[in-house]
């Protein structure tokens, strides 16, 4: 027996593939931020760091970029800190100025942690693989950036992190079932993935 397509269901298909596709180019595109803020602080290219806050001078490869010596964690968290001993410019800034002679942010090992974290985010997410641990290390990662960067200036609740991190867990787990763009199809095959669904 034949059967026909309505022109809603035709709608409804297309509508659905656009969908698609657009979660996936958001998933690439929020992995985009956590890739670019590992590689502007590894080399200080002059938009996060190594830009002069006054004139604007950038001056690539600065004692702040990774590379030249400089602590990642340090500089992020000394604004939402006041560099470890003035005032707070962050609402939970207090909480990063440490104890005596200790600072939070001049904990080496903290920069491995946060810089490693972002580039395996970002990579997860642009690939499409991995996305399981992307996401939750994105929503970890994007905790702590909002409890040390809060400003209630826009809004008395919450800041731009919450909804990236709810953006990402939706979006990954969304394309658990398809995913329009990216990796995860080749990766989901691999034996290793198959016997270990938490590298999905």
């Amino acid at each position: 027996m034949a059967t026909t397509t309505g022109d809603t269901d035709v709608a409804t298909t297309k509508g659905a593939a656009l969908g698609r596709y657009s979660l996936s180019l958001a998933r690439i595109a929020l992995g985009w931020v956590f890739l670019w803020a590992f590689i502007d602080k590894v080399f200080g290219l002059g938009f996060a760091t190594c830009r002069d806050a006054k004139t604007g001078v950038v001056n690539v490869m600065c004692d702040s970029a990774w590379l030249a010596g400089g602590h990642p964690t340090e500089g992020y968290l000394k604004s939402a800190s006041g560099g470890f001993g003035g005032d707070p410019t962050g609402v939970y800034g207090e909480m990063f100025k440490g104890w005596g002679t200790w600072s939070l942010g001049g904990f080496r090992p903290l920069d491995w942690a946060f810089m490693l974290g972002l580039f395996a985010v970002g990579t997860a997410l642009m690939l499409g693989i991995g996305t399981k641990l992307g996401a939750w290390g994105a929503v970890g990662l994007l905790v702590l950036m909002y409890i040390a960067h809060f400003d209630n200036s826009n809004n008395p609740v919450y800041d731009e992190h919450i909804p990236y991190a709810l953006a990402i867990v939706g979006i990954v787990f969304t394309e658990l079932k398809f995913q329009a763009i990216g990796l995860g199809g080749w990766w989901r095959k691999m034996p290793i993935v198959q016997k270990n669904n938490w590298l999905v």
